[in-house]
Protein backbone atom coordinates (compact mmCIF):
# COMPACT_ATOMS: atom_id res chain seq x y z
CA UNK A 1 0.00 0.00 0.00
CA UNK A 2 3.12 2.10 0.68
CA UNK A 3 3.76 2.32 -3.14
CA UNK A 4 0.57 3.37 -3.84
CA UNK A 5 0.16 5.59 -1.64
CA UNK A 6 3.85 7.74 -2.91
CA UNK A 7 3.29 6.99 -6.41
CA UNK A 8 -0.32 8.15 -6.33
CA UNK A 9 0.45 11.33 -4.10
CA UNK A 10 3.63 11.57 -7.56
CA UNK A 11 0.50 11.67 -9.74
CA UNK A 12 -1.42 13.99 -8.49
CA UNK A 13 1.10 16.61 -7.68
CA UNK A 14 2.15 16.81 -10.74
CA UNK A 15 -1.25 16.88 -12.02
CA UNK A 16 -1.89 19.66 -10.04
CA UNK A 17 1.53 21.40 -10.53
CA UNK A 18 0.48 20.81 -14.81
CA UNK A 19 -3.03 22.26 -13.97
CA UNK A 20 -1.18 25.46 -12.42
CA UNK A 21 1.25 25.52 -15.15
CA UNK A 22 -0.87 25.61 -18.24
CA UNK A 23 -2.50 28.41 -16.37
CA UNK A 24 0.36 30.54 -15.51
CA UNK A 25 1.57 29.96 -19.52
CA UNK A 26 -1.56 31.39 -20.17
CA UNK A 27 -3.90 28.37 -21.48
CA UNK A 28 -7.21 28.01 -20.01
CA UNK A 29 -7.65 24.18 -18.49
CA UNK A 30 -11.39 24.65 -18.99
CA UNK A 31 -10.73 25.22 -22.72
CA UNK A 32 -10.43 22.21 -25.24
CA UNK A 33 -6.73 22.77 -26.62
CA UNK A 34 -5.73 19.87 -27.37
CA UNK A 35 -2.49 19.92 -28.26
CA UNK A 36 -1.61 21.08 -24.69
CA UNK A 37 -4.21 18.97 -23.05
CA UNK A 38 -2.53 15.57 -24.39
CA UNK A 39 0.49 16.55 -22.72
CA UNK A 40 -0.80 15.69 -19.61
CA UNK A 41 -1.53 12.34 -20.47
CA UNK A 42 1.68 11.32 -19.83
CA UNK A 43 1.70 11.89 -16.24
CA UNK A 44 -0.89 8.75 -15.32
CA UNK A 45 1.21 6.95 -17.61
CA UNK A 46 4.96 7.36 -16.58
CA UNK A 47 3.64 7.32 -12.97
CA UNK A 48 1.74 4.12 -13.49
CA UNK A 49 4.30 2.44 -15.57
CA UNK A 50 6.93 2.98 -12.46
CA UNK A 51 4.93 2.45 -10.09
CA UNK A 52 3.80 -1.06 -10.30
CA UNK A 53 6.77 -1.97 -11.66
CA UNK A 54 8.72 -1.14 -8.75
CA UNK A 55 5.75 -3.13 -6.80
CA UNK A 56 6.67 -5.80 -9.16
CA UNK A 57 10.57 -5.67 -9.02
CA UNK A 58 10.58 -4.85 -5.01
CA UNK A 59 7.45 -5.94 -3.16
CA UNK A 60 6.71 -8.98 -5.73
CA UNK A 61 10.08 -10.47 -6.18
CA UNK A 62 10.32 -9.57 -9.52
CA UNK A 63 7.10 -11.79 -10.67
CA UNK A 64 3.53 -10.27 -11.15
CA UNK A 65 0.29 -11.52 -12.32
CA UNK A 66 -1.98 -9.50 -14.27
CA UNK A 67 -4.36 -8.99 -11.88
CA UNK A 68 -1.95 -8.25 -8.92
CA UNK A 69 -0.93 -4.96 -11.31
CA UNK A 70 -4.44 -4.01 -12.55
CA UNK A 71 -4.86 -3.99 -7.94
CA UNK A 72 -1.59 -1.96 -7.99
CA UNK A 73 -2.83 0.28 -10.91
CA UNK A 74 -6.26 1.22 -9.14
CA UNK A 75 -4.69 1.66 -5.67
CA UNK A 76 -1.93 4.60 -7.01
CA UNK A 77 -4.71 5.97 -9.41
CA UNK A 78 -7.42 6.17 -6.44
CA UNK A 79 -4.83 8.11 -4.29
CA UNK A 80 -3.37 10.39 -7.28
CA UNK A 81 -6.97 10.99 -7.96
CA UNK A 82 -7.56 12.34 -4.58
CA UNK A 83 -4.66 14.65 -4.87
CA UNK A 84 -5.31 15.41 -8.27
CA UNK A 85 -9.29 16.70 -7.65
CA UNK A 86 -8.24 18.56 -4.35
CA UNK A 87 -5.93 20.51 -6.39
CA UNK A 88 -8.58 20.90 -9.35
CA UNK A 89 -11.00 22.04 -6.75
CA UNK A 90 -8.62 24.40 -5.36
CA UNK A 91 -8.41 25.81 -9.06
CA UNK A 92 -11.46 26.25 -10.14
CA UNK A 93 -13.49 28.04 -6.73
CA UNK A 94 -10.13 30.08 -6.44
CA UNK A 95 -8.38 30.68 -9.51
CA UNK A 96 -10.51 30.21 -12.68
CA UNK A 97 -13.93 31.49 -10.93
CA UNK A 98 -15.95 28.80 -12.18
CA UNK A 99 -17.68 25.72 -10.93
CA UNK A 100 -16.12 22.14 -10.47
CA UNK A 101 -18.96 20.83 -12.91
CA UNK A 102 -17.30 22.78 -16.04
CA UNK A 103 -14.36 21.01 -14.42
CA UNK A 104 -16.14 17.80 -14.16
CA UNK A 105 -16.14 16.36 -17.77
CA UNK A 106 -11.94 16.52 -17.51
CA UNK A 107 -11.64 14.99 -14.37
CA UNK A 108 -13.86 11.80 -15.73
CA UNK A 109 -11.50 11.54 -19.02
CA UNK A 110 -8.26 11.36 -17.10
CA UNK A 111 -9.98 9.06 -14.83
CA UNK A 112 -10.61 6.56 -18.51
CA UNK A 113 -6.86 7.27 -19.42
CA UNK A 114 -6.38 5.99 -15.71
CA UNK A 115 -8.32 2.74 -16.08
CA UNK A 116 -7.02 1.97 -19.91
CA UNK A 117 -3.46 2.76 -18.89
CA UNK A 118 -3.36 0.35 -16.09
CA UNK A 119 -4.65 -2.21 -18.22
CA UNK A 120 -1.79 -1.92 -20.23
CA UNK A 121 0.75 -1.45 -18.16
CA UNK A 122 -0.39 -4.58 -16.15
CA UNK A 123 -0.53 -6.66 -19.48
CA UNK A 124 2.96 -5.12 -20.21
CA UNK A 125 4.47 -5.70 -16.78
CA UNK A 126 2.79 -9.13 -15.66
CA UNK A 127 5.48 -12.00 -16.00
CA UNK A 128 3.36 -15.03 -17.35
CA UNK A 129 1.43 -14.51 -19.91
CA UNK A 130 -0.43 -17.61 -19.84
CA UNK A 131 -1.98 -16.62 -16.57
CA UNK A 132 -3.53 -13.77 -15.41
CA UNK A 133 -4.67 -15.34 -11.69
CA UNK A 134 -2.46 -15.44 -9.19
CA UNK A 135 -1.82 -19.25 -8.70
Amino acid sequence: MKNAVIFGIVIGVLSGIWIWAMYLLGHSTLSTDTLYESTSILIPIIGLFFGVKRYRDVDKGGHITFFEGLQEGFKILMAGGIVAVAFAILFVNYVAKSSITDFSGKIFGALLVGVITALAVSLLLMKDSKRVDSK
